[in-house]
């Protein structure tokens, strides 16, 4: 199954295509991970993509496309893939199916996660990440014992540069902008599925994978 997870960051795409990709087997891409590690180790596509992504905005399309292709072409992709985060413009779709067509594929399903702005601000705006050992935590969801300070080694917690909430209403304004045409593209195609994400994550991870498997049977 070659499966896209779309939605505005905050949708909770990364948590369900964690799940689901441990359900089904097969690799969890997600475009801002890769993205981040590019960012940590200083590649020059990192230094590129560091300046967009502090200031809310989105990374050109090819320096994303670049980082996604090489991706999936590795051996691990061969039998299917979750895209988190990508595509995310016309152009990238295009360009997706481009490549997946040379390798004789297609996309099965596209996940379009609908949630409102309210719950997009209070997910992102209270994430903290540990400067040390980069584990996760939540203000809200998953605090830490001793506020601002990790359980696991004691390091510093901190907010993401694009994580505070006037950086994430550009973001949203953005993403919507961007996107309005990519969400047509695929409910034209016949692959759009969409995924109420405002629901608990139990009952989101449920309407997935009945998707998915009513999918497989036809």
């Amino acid at each position: 199954m070659r499966i896209v997870f779309l939605g505005p960051p905050g949708a909770g795409k990364g948590t369900q295509a964690e799940t689901v990709s441990r359900e089904k087997k097969i690799p969890h891409v997600s475009s801002g991970n890769l993205l981040r590690e590019a960012v940590e180790s200083g590649t020059e596509t990192g230094v590129k993509a560091q300046s967009h992504i502090e200031k809310g905005l989105l990374v050109p399309d090819q320096i994303v496309v670049d980082i996604i292709k090489d991706r999936i072409v590795k051996n691990d992709c061969s039998s299917g893939f979750i895209l988190d985060g990508f595509p995310r413009t016309l152009s990238q779709a295009k360009v997706l199916d481009e490549v997946l067509e040379r390798l004789g594929n297609k996309l099965d399903l596209v996940f379009y996660f609908a949630v409102s702005q309210q719950n997009v601000v209070l997910r992102l705006s209270g994430r903290r990440t540990c400067g040390n050992c980069g584990a996760n935590y939540h203000m809200v969801y998953v605090p830490s014992a001793k506020e601002g300070v990790c359980d696991k080694c004691g390091g510093v917690l901190s907010q993401r540069a694009d994580d505070k909430p006037e950086t994430i209403l550009e973001r949203l304004r953005v993403y919507r902008e961007q996107t309005e045409d990519l969400i047509a593209y695929y409910r034209k195609n016949g692959i759009l599925e969409e995924i109420q994400s405002d629901e608990s994550i139990e009952k989101i991870t449920e309407n997935i994978l009945s998707t998915i498997n009513d999918h497989c049977k036809k």
